[in-house]
């Protein structure tokens, strides 16, 4: 579904991504683990088509078009939907309208709302006085309402309690598979995921198949995200750091079976 390949990206004239590739197959999730700094959301950030994320070299595909130049409405149409780590406030915006029409008349957005516990803020202005679990129920509230083909998920666990981690898990697994019935359970669903996470907190809740880790700007290996988050837990990103240094060309091919 996307494909990057060989990205090169410039933020406010500083060089933040240096030659990036990686994958993400329909039905699939991905996660991209990395230090803080690292450029996980600069890359997330060029995927959705914000400004001031000035794509020098290479491109995005999506689903085989090139949507490198395309502007953010234009790639949202297309079925890419983002989880901002840090969304703005927006001052005089109802929730509750923004759902609606980010959901089309689609959805029962009260039903959604309950789910995440967050009928009582329907009525407020989006994001304004919200703590930070309220802020990432909100988002993953709407990005059910848009209930997009390619999700890009920025640490959906940071600054989040243990009950709203549970909440939002459970949502993104359902968006990405459909409602489980039974233990182990899993459908694909034609959609796909990337998501970021420092402290791969969010395998806890979502079945993950393939794990990317970036340190400085680029990849420096890919495999089974399990594996690549204990060899982490482990040895730390400079491990992966130095071993990128030493073996440039380096790339683990250990992804998880498709069950």
């Amino acid at each position: 579904m996307l494909e990057i390949e060989n990205l090169t990206v410039e933020v406010a004239g500083k060089e933040i991504l240096h030659n990036v590739s990686l994958s993400v197959k329909s039905g699939y999730t991905t996660v991209l683990f990395g230090p803080n700094g690292s450029g996980k959301s600069t890359l997330l950030m060029t995927i959705m088509g914000f400004s001031g994320y000035k794509v020098r070299s290479g491109r995005i595909l999506l689903n085989g078009e090139d949507i490198t130049h395309l502007p953010v409405n234009e790639r949202a149409k297309r079925g890419i939907g983002m989880m901002m780590q840090r969304p703005p406030n927006i001052t005089g915006v109802r929730l509750k309208d923004l759902v609606r029409v980010a959901s089309k008349g689609k959805v029962d957005i009260a039903k959604i709302a309950e789910e995440l516990d967050m009928t009582n803020f329907l009525e407020r202005d989006v994001n304004v006085g919200f703590s930070g679990g309220e802020i990432k129920r909100s988002e993953i509230l709407q990005l059910t309402a848009q209930n997009p083909c390619l999700l890009l998920l920025d640490e959906p666990e940071s600054g989040v309690d243990m009950v709203s981690i549970e909440k939002l898990g459970a949502k993104v697994r359902e968006l990405l598979q459909g409602p489980s019935h039974c233990a182990g359970w899993r459908e694909r669903s034609g959609k796909a995921a990337l998501i970021i996470t420092h402290t791969g907190q969010i395998l806890d809740y979502v079945e993950a198949d393939r794990g990317y880790v970036m340190c400085n700007g680029t990849v420096a290996c890919s495999g089974n995200p399990r594996e690549l988050l204990a060899e982490i837990r482990k040895m730390g990103y400079q491990e992966c750091i130095r071993c990128k240094l030493n073996q440039p060309n380096l790339v683990v091919e250990n992804v998880a079976s498709e069950g």
